[in-house]
């Protein structure tokens, strides 16, 4: 196999300026955001500074702040009875923030358990008040999306909760239900990949590092009849009423992930919008899927019907062969295809920056590969 070859391997590295990155996260970034930031690094727009060291209540990081809110909102469509926030910690602290500012004096809210995440979020809402699993497909390992016709849902909910793309397992909602109760959704791994109807949502909440930018921010989508609930014990930081009070802006945001994120949208909107990013997305996934599909040596544990467009997992026929197939991937530069330590098996996210000719180079290496080991 030609990629057995260190000769081989250097000249790809040769021939090519970056490798393809296959991670979950934190995820690929757009080649055209990472020079952006690198000819800003030390002067951003003439101000003699970089982001990083500029003052978050001045006027360049104010404007940046602004336009940033501005695009993703342009990006998303998001209702003017929504707001957007930026906000520490990523998706993990929305798990405890969600039941803070939401719970109220309902009794419980409503869980759909589909994967890693969700089964997180389940255990942190736990701290702050009673669950309803509402569905669950533990019992399948988590390789499907529960039928709806089978949900045990509690009108007098606070909220229903699902994580509409578990990067693990590599399930995706294809569609949402519609219920009497406002509709929670972590969207980590595909907010911005696909057009999304917003007004179905009372909230929408998403860890940067997979379509948005760099770790450590979440993008949080609130409608405004859900602000201002928050129990007194909630922490400042994590009450959706003083981020709006406060623009977001009541202790120093992280500014730099912020800029890189905005740096993102303006991206998306040149390649086309969500639109495009969708179709480019859908392509991508197809492509993989049929090398997989089409073979007797490469397996998806996915039913065709709840499959991610976002992330991929696959399994070869021996687990023995894992540590060649990725030596060789890596030598060709095709990287952090390794699958979740919790599931094993490879792993292939295509997030928004990953590119088209990145698919079609792992395919070839897969077909490579069966052809040499099948």
């Amino acid at each position: 196999m030609a990629s057995a070859s260190p000769a081989a391997a250097m000249e790809w590295r040769e021939s090519r300026a970056r490798p393809f990155n296959f991670s979950p996260g934190p995820a690929a970034l757009p080649r055209e955001v990472l020079e952006e930031a690198r000819a800003e690094m030390l002067d951003y727009r003439g101000s003699g500074v970089s982001v990083m060291e500029m003052s978050h209540r001045g006027s360049a990081f104010m404007e940046l702040a602004e336009r940033s809110e501005s695009d993703f909102r342009e990006l998303l469509r998001v209702p003017g009875n929504y707001r957007v926030f930026f906000m520490h910690g990523g998706a993990t602290m929305q798990f405890a923030a969600v039941p803070l500012n939401l719970l109220g004096d309902k009794a419980s809210a409503d869980y759909v358990e589909t994967g890693a995440w969700s089964t997180k979020a389940i255990g942190e809402a736990r701290k702050y008040g009673s669950v309803n699993v509402a569905a669950s497909s533990a019992e399948t390992k988590f390789d499907r999306i529960p039928p709806f016709s089978g949900w045990r849902l509690d009108d007098s909910a606070a909220y229903l909760h699902i994580c509409s793309n578990e990067t693990v397992g590599g399930v995706q909602f294809h569609d949402f239900p519609d219920v009497a109760v406002p509709l929670v959704a972590d969207m980590s791994s595909e907010l911005l990949s696909r057009p999304v109807d917003i007004s179905r949502f009372g909230l929408i909440y998403a860890g940067a590092q997979k379509n948005l930018g760099p770790a450590g921010l979440a993008l949080v989508i609130v409608r405004d009849d859900l602000i201002g609930r928050a129990r007194q014990e909630s922490p400042s930081l994590l009450d959706y009423a003083v981020n709006a009070g406060f623009g977001c802006m009541y202790n120093t945001p992280p500014t730099y992930a912020w800029y890189i994120a905005g740096l993102v949208f303006r991206w998306v909107k040149a390649q086309g919008g969500v639109a495009a990013m969708a179709q480019r997305n859908a392509a991508k996934a197809a492509r993989l899927y049929a090398c997989i599909d089409g073979s007797d040596f490469y397996r998806s544990p996915v039913p065709p019907e709840n499959r991610s467009i976002m992330n991929v997992p696959f399994t070869l026929p021996d687990p023995s062969l894992d540590a060649e197939f990725l030596r060789l991937a890596n030598g060709r530069g095709l990287l952090n295809l390794k699958g979740h330590r919790s599931v094993g098996g490879m792993r292939a996210s295509l997030y928004n920056a990953v590119p088209e000719a990145a698919v079609k180079a792992l395919v070839e290496f897969m077909t490579e590969f069966q052809n040499e080991y099948g």
